[in-house]
């Protein structure tokens, strides 16, 4: 998956949803990278996308480009 401006969405990468809430890359299946709390066996079975914690919301799953996803940093 991809920002609106084209770059790849990436593991550890901190995201900002609709300009407000932030949230943190914890897996990119499309990618096959995954963080260690998160085994890519554990979730393989949804096949694409990448899985966004928010403080605020908890777990999300984006499977297509998110045009309200705006990359605030990388990871390290």
């Amino acid at each position: 998956m991809k920002y609106p401006d084209g770059q790849e969405i990436r593991l550890g990468d901190t995201v900002r949803l609709d300009g407000d809430a932030e949230g943190v890359v914890v897996f990119s299946i499309d990618t096959n990278e995954y963080a260690a709390e998160f085994p890519g066996d554990a979730w393989d079975y949804l096949k694409r996308g990448v899985m966004i914690d928010f403080p605020e919301y908890g777990l999300i799953h984006f499977d297509h480009d998110a045009p309200d996803l705006t990359l605030v940093r990388r990871a390290g």
